[in-house]
């Protein structure tokens, strides 16, 4: 690849980063020190690829070090949390090579660093982090723009790095890096003009879209969780959840959770899982399919957290005690 050089210094998700490849994403960190968390390097990986014998699937664990291949891109090598190589295929994009370096091999490095990596967007809020998680389409990165359109930090989009809680200190999110991705009817429905950005690899409606100007860079204490779904319906919902109800959410919206049982990190990822769940609030925010405004979730969010999911107007309780207010639209 024409980007490989000596060596660059990144901070990400709470790493300090040495790269053989320019990652244009990452923050670049001024100091240049011995002791990292994490190495990317260029290697020859084909030989060892051949050699595991991997037939109809893209990815083998062996012990601690996890192989993807990714046809006409690259192979990755994931080792012990703290090593990826990349050996890019001739004649492969490489923006599509660091696309999957930055999301399936930096996931799968987190779940190896045993820190929690939740697949979402997260802002900054009344001095705290707030992820916003829920499957494809449901809005997350959209509603994370707006946020940062509103003048509030982005910290995260995609993965949502969590450190483990120790000695029962509150969880931390750390900041990822300062781009978002967005498809095209999101930077539409924002007002942005998709000719400034760079369609990714893979898909020609989904933008790079850099915030750098709105980004937070320290580590900032995990203040709540919001699940965006869409049953349609007339107005969008802000529901409280319970402890028993936010585990199975969290199990459920680990980023790449597919690998936990591979890396036989099923007990520590239960019990990292299940300690947010406890001393984090969990929220369920349902929204209708179309003609909803996302400002008005914004701003309807931000009164939510400032008045601990109670809304002086419209409150009630539903039969399982769990606080509900509705915002029509």
């Amino acid at each position: 690849m024409s980007t490989i050089v000596d060596y660059r210094m990144y901070t990400a998700f709470g790493m300090k980063v040495q790269s053989e490849f320019e990652l244009p994403e990452f923050v670049e960190s001024e100091e240049d020190c011995l002791s990292v968390d994490l190495i990317i390097q260029y290697a020859d990986l084909f030989e060892q690829w051949n050699e595991l014998q991997v037939i109809d699937s893209y990815y083998a664990v062996r012990e601690d070090t996890l192989w993807f291949h990714i046809p006409q891109t690259a192979i990755y090598r994931v080792v012990k949390g703290s090593l990826i190589e990349v050996c890019p295929i001739q004649g492969g994009d490489e923006a599509e090579v660091r696309l999957y370096l930055l999301g399936t091999c930096m996931g799968a490095l987190l779940l190896q660093r045993k820190t929690l990596p939740l697949h979402g967007s997260a802002v900054v809020i009344e001095g705290k982090a707030y992820a916003f998680v829920g499957h494809s389409g449901a809005g997350k990165s959209t509603l994370a723009a707006a946020f940062a359109s509103s003048g509030y930090s982005l910290i995260s989009d995609d993965i949502i790095a969590v450190t483990n809680q120790e000695n029962n200190t509150p969880p931390y999110v750390m900041p990822s890096y300062p781009q978002q991705k967005l498809w095209q009817q999101s930077i539409d429905h924002l007002g942005m003009q998709s000719a400034e950005y760079r369609p990714l690899a893979y898909e020609r409606t989904k933008f790079a879209v850099p915030v750098r100007a709105a980004f937070s860079t320290e580590p900032i204490q995990l203040g709540g969780i919001f699940e965006l779904v869409v049953p349609g319906g007339e107005a969008v919902h802000i529901r409280s959840l319970s402890k028993l109800e936010s585990l199975p959410l969290l199990l459920r919206h680990t980023f790449r959770a597919f690998l936990i049982p591979e890396l036989k990190t099923e007990q520590w990822h239960f019990e990292a899982t299940a300690a947010v769940a406890g001393t984090v609030p969990v929220y369920q925010l349902q929204r209708p399919a179309d003609g909803f405004s996302v400002r008005e979730m914004v701003n309807e969010i931000v009164d939510c957290i400032r008045n601990n999911g109670v809304k002086e107007n419209g409150y009630n309780t539903d039969p399982n005690g769990t606080n509900r207010f509705s915002i029509a639209r």
